[in-house]
């Protein structure tokens, strides 16, 4: 079955970075025993990764092994080539939104984690999210990279499930309502 499905974290007020572009606030909760928050389970569930140049860079900036087991496809309409460091790790993909799924498809992917502020907005104005599962840290930052753009309509998710975090964190799961 083909779908689209958003995980990630966001601050109270909405923030998926800090006013530059920052993310140790996600980190602010001690996390002791290491709780991947369901990442590895909603990993298991899809086939391959999407997500935009900026997220890529922001990866690579880690300065970790490449976390990813799954295939990934960057969009990115600035990069030419894939950095040779990154060869066989990445693809890169161009063209409009329904071009760039039809690629994918085609190579046999149906279930795609959507990454990347930028590209997330982007797939929620084309009404091509399935799934949201939206990890609340409980801080304001004020300003930064807003989770949600403008939408040209009004989009309805239910809410499949909600769980509770290191006594703190909260974590929504919503479907599309088609």
């Amino acid at each position: 079955m083909k779908q689209n499905l958003v995980f990630i974290a966001q601050s109270l007020d909405g923030y998926i970075a800090d006013r530059n572009g920052g993310l140790g606030w996600l980190e602010m909760i001690p996390n002791p025993e290491k709780l991947d928050m369901g990442y590895m389970s909603t990993i298991e569930r899809i086939d391959a990764l999407l997500m935009g140049r900026n997220t890529f860079d922001t990866v690579c900036s880690f300065g970790i092994d490449w976390p990813y087991t799954k295939p990934v496809f960057v969009i990115s309409n600035s990069m030419s080539e894939v950095p040779e460091k990154y060869k066989g790790k990445i693809e890169l993909v161009k063209g409009s939104l329904s071009e760039i799924l039809e690629s994918i498809h085609a190579k046999g992917y149906e279930s795609l984690y959507i990454d990347g502020g930028k590209t997330i907005q982007s797939f929620l104005k084309e009404d091509l999210i399935d799934e949201l599962i939206v990890t609340t840290i409980p801080i304001l930052l004020g300003e930064g990279t807003s989770l949600f753009g403008n939408l040209p309509k009004e989009q309805e998710y239910e809410l499949v499930e909600s769980k509770v975090y290191l006594d703190q964190v909260v974590q929504s799961a919503y479907k599309r309502k088609k």
